[in-house]
């Protein structure tokens, strides 16, 4: 009997269709970039890859989610960063380290987030899907966040959201700044820079 280890048949067909799908996204962000979000079709990204506009679908409902995923998974790792921040930290502390797992997706592909950031700039759907995501994200941090504060349960739900959407103003403009910058600018640097602007 060998002793090699069989990779079972749904590992392998998982891995498969995340590398299709990684494809996909690849070549559509490419052509969205060149050609303009609105400007390319499904068509267009099929016939770039090699599959039909059917197949795109098994992969992605619809050409936003190309650029703009579910925004729960991130959220979720944003809101756990900040759960686990020291009890005495200050709030606002908090919430600009809770952005530490999105500054380190940026340095792993510097090309490609330039990339999504110049296409959702330019594309007024994108920007309108970007507020969602915001929305999504400030309700999943409200708990820790409300936790964190003194008052009543209304008065620290309300402060929360404040600063919670105050700090998502400042990663759009960190980011918005480090997509004009092409990356010259780490993002961190430009996160640090705008949560002290409010404090300066």
């Amino acid at each position: 009997m060998s002793g090699a280890t069989v990779e079972p048949k749904t590992g392998l067909r998982a891995m498969t269709r995340a590398s299709v799908r990684d494809q996909i996204a690849d070549r559509a962000l490419l052509l969205f970039d060149q050609n303009g979000f609105d400007e390319t079709t499904i068509d267009d990204i099929a016939l770039a890859v090699g599959i039909s506009s059917r197949s795109f679908f098994r992969y992605f409902p619809a050409k936003e989610d190309v650029v703009l995923n579910d925004p729960t998974p991130f959220g979720e790792i944003v809101r756990d960063t900040a759960a686990a921040r020291p009890a005495n930290e200050p709030v606002w502390a908090v919430l600009r380290r809770a952005f530490d797992p999105l500054h380190a997706t940026t340095v792993v592909d510097v090309t490609r987030g330039l990339r999504i950031m110049r296409i959702m700039m330019s594309t007024a759907s994108l920007r309108a899907r970007n507020l969602e995501k915001h929305i999504t994200w400030a309700a999943m941090l409200e708990p820790v966040i409300a936790a964190r504060l003194s008052g009543s349960d209304e008065s620290r739900r309300f402060r929360a959201q404040i600063l919670i959407h105050s700090a998502l103003a400042c990663l759009d403009v960190a980011l918005a700044e480090w997509t004009r910058r092409d990356g010259s600018t780490d993002v961190a640097t430009l996160l640090d820079e705008a949560f002290e602007i409010p404090n300066s």
